[in-house]
């Protein structure tokens, strides 16, 4: 049994542990790695979601939003170590925050139960992570990366909210409206996630940049829903989506003017009141 580094939470020497999960012939890791599955009526669709989530996986979580088809049933019969938990709410956002708070791993993996994302491209958001960044962002966008699910309009939009985004925040996407993301855990306490929809997304993708966090972009495919519609509405997800950036937008200036007018920076700057 061969021993390696861990990597340490934030402030904390690294701690020296023997075991390992290997992920590849070349690379072998140790923080154990959770797969958080929001899912409704996702039953025909989610044999393809667990057939390529790799092995070597530490859980996947299963969110279930009140399904009225047999979802839970055949999640459980393709991975037998699942964790099902009931959701909270009604949205997207609602679901993954229910999932992130039942997760035991160091590494959180967000995956769409639509059989629209390849469970295979994990190994490249666990090799950012553990090389360094603190949130791996699949990008669609990105070199290497692809979709077959997206329309004129929503590329359209997708670019010019980016756009925003990277401008008003100074981040530097190439993809915002994309849910197959990986972070540390640790994130999440500094992103303090508040929102329901499918705005969610982007809502992480801001603050986590707000936050001073690492972001590296992993390419990825987007593949068509195999079975079923989907929920997402082009016109009314974006305008929430805006909203979130206005908000955020908001919220940052706010911040800069209680700064300003802060005692403690106005003595360090030498000035009086």
């Amino acid at each position: 049994m061969s021993s390696a580094l861990r990597p340490p939470s934030p402030g904390r020497e690294p701690l020296l542990v023997t075991h390992y999960r290997p992920i590849s012939s070349h690379l072998a890791i140790t923080p154990p790695v959770s797969v958080v599955i929001p899912a409704m009526n996702e039953a025909k669709n989610l044999p393809y979601v667990f057939k390529s989530l790799p092995d070597w996986i530490h859980e996947v979580v299963l969110v279930d939003g009140n399904s009225t088809d047999d979802t839970v049933e055949v999640a459980r019969s393709l991975w037998p170590r699942l964790k099902v938990v009931p959701q909270r709410g009604r949205g997207k956002g609602d679901a993954l925050i229910t999932g992130f708070e039942a997760c035991t791993g160091d590494i959180i993996v967000m995956v769409d139960a639509d059989g629209s994302a390849d469970g295979g491209e994990i190994v490249s958001y666990v090799c950012a992570l553990v090389s360094g960044a603190d949130f791996a962002k699949g990008s669609r966008f990105a070199n290497g990366g692809g979709t077959d699910d997206m329309t004129f309009v929503r590329k359209l939009g997708n670019w010019a909210l980016c756009t925003v985004v990277n401008r008003k925040f100074g981040a530097r996407y190439t993809d915002l409206c994309y849910g197959y993301n990986a972070f540390w855990r640790h994130c999440l306490d500094k992103i303090d996630l508040d929102c329901t929809g499918f705005e969610v997304e982007t809502l992480m993708n801001i603050r986590v940049v707000k936050a001073g966090l690492r972001v590296q972009e992993i390419p990825s495919h987007e593949y068509l829903r195999i079975h079923g519609t989907s929920n997402l509405r082009a016109v009314r997800d974006g305008l929430r989506v805006l909203r979130v950036i206005l908000r955020e937008r908001s919220n940052r200036r706010a911040l800069r003017r209680r700064m300003r007018h802060s005692p403690l920076l106005k003595a360090r700057r030498g000035e009086v009141s």
